[in-house]
């Protein structure tokens, strides 16, 4: 069974896969699967945690967590006047890696590869052709680390 769940895709989402990816997240979470994990910085991200949270309001006892790069992205909710800001990850755990000694470059792989190291099953949007770019070093790392893994590309 299935412990925990990552997501890692390209910037860019070029196929309709939202079904296929709900689909394959609702079919975990009947298994037993209760936690789910991802970053904040593409398009595949972005639709990982909307199928998550869409899935929560079912299955209330999942656990939805969002891997930041930069405290700038959660920085302060409140603007110079004192009213709230928007916080886009209000309703979900929030986690940043120690990578304060990474180029700015390196932060998002570098998170990745934390995020992959907790986790058992990966789930992501991978072109395996390309050589290059943080969607293809995750999913190598997810390969040698031995991790299940659903490419949905």
């Amino acid at each position: 069974m299935c412990k925990k769940v990552a997501f890692v895709g390209h910037r860019n989402v070029w196929k309709d896969i939202r079904n296929k990816l709900y689909d394959r997240v609702k079919e975990y979470i009947e298994e037993g699967c209760m936690f789910f994990t991802m970053g904040t910085h593409g398009e595949f991200d972005r639709m990982a945690l909307s199928v998550c949270r869409e899935l929560k309001k079912r299955y209330k006892d999942i656990k939805i967590e969002v891997v930041i790069t930069s405290l700038t992205q959660i920085n302060s909710n409140l603007d110079l006047n004192g009213s709230e800001k928007y916080n886009p990850y209000s309703d979900v755990s929030t986690v940043m890696y120690n990578t304060e000694e990474e180029h700015f470059k390196r932060k998002i792989v570098v998170s990745n590869q934390q995020m992959i190291d907790t986790c058992d099953t990966l789930i992501c949007y991978v072109d395996t052709k390309r050589t290059y770019g943080g969607a293809i070093l995750a999913y190598k790392y997810a390969l040698k680390k031995g991790l299940s893994i659903i490419n949905l590309f």
